[in-house]
């Protein structure tokens, strides 16, 4: 059975908003930081990368800054945004280097793992 996504509401209470097609990202690589219970990452935050922010994943083990063809993945830049696992953005707000995070295009489920204020006190909107 193929995995779909959860009804696509944002932290605000309001249509989920788009996180970024170019670079494509979101669980279901549609754009959108949706999510599902096959989804154990919870890809759910919608993140402005910061040069800061990539060295930090690169350091914890997740290097987003290669690119892996094989995975249609581009490798991420500064600027670039991106679906971010909540549990890491969370890590990374504690370590003092979370990026950027738009509320709109955050899936209600991040609520589940970062608390609001954590996701308004890095909100560029």
């Amino acid at each position: 059975m193929k995995a779909e996504p959860e009804k696509p509401v944002n932290v605000l209470g309001g249509v989920l908003a788009p996180c970024s097609r170019e670079p494509l990202t979101g669980y279901f690589r549609d754009g959108f930081c949706n999510t599902c219970d096959t989804d154990f990452g919870s890809h759910t935050v919608c993140c402005i990368m910061t040069a800061e922010f990539l060295a930090y994943e690169k350091y914890v083990g997740n290097d987003l800054t290669t690119p892996r063809p094989e995975w249609g993945f581009p490798g991420l830049r500064p600027g670039d945004q991106w679906c971010v696992c909540a549990g890491r953005f969370l890590q990374a707000a504690d370590e003092g280097c979370g990026p950027q995070v738009r509320l709109a295009a955050t899936h209600a489920r991040a609520l589940e793992v970062v608390p609001m204020d954590v996701l308004q006190a890095h909100a560029v909107e």
